[in-house]
């Protein structure tokens, strides 16, 4: 489909140092945009944002569930490969009362 789209974001063989460099770096970056999305809602609208902070949460548990490999890989000599396809598909955008 014309509106659909793939991308390899990382793909490789890395050493476990390597990998959690790369995968904590995602992983970071993807907190950082969620703590920022808290503090955008809180400044410009009082609110909450609990989407975000359920995000940060898993975010979280997966950054210490690879630190837990990480150090698993390197005890036992392993490496890892890493495999990451970012899928995109444009939709038709939600008309809601905010955007109508």
């Amino acid at each position: 489909m014309e509106n659909e789209y793939q991308f390899k974001l990382v793909e490789g063989h890395f050493s476990p140092s390597e990998a959690g460099k790369v995968l904590l770096a995602l992983i970071n970056s993807k907190i950082n945009f969620h703590n920022l999305e808290i503090f955008s809602n809180q400044i410009r609208f009082d609110e909450e944002n609990p989407h975000s902070k359920i995000r940060i949460d898993r975010l979280l548990e997966a950054s210490e569930y690879i630190r837990n490999l990480i150090d698993d890989a390197s005890l036992k000599g392993m490496d890892f490969n890493i495999e990451s396809l970012i899928q995109i598909a444009l939709i038709p955008k939600v008309k809601t009362e905010i955007n109508v």
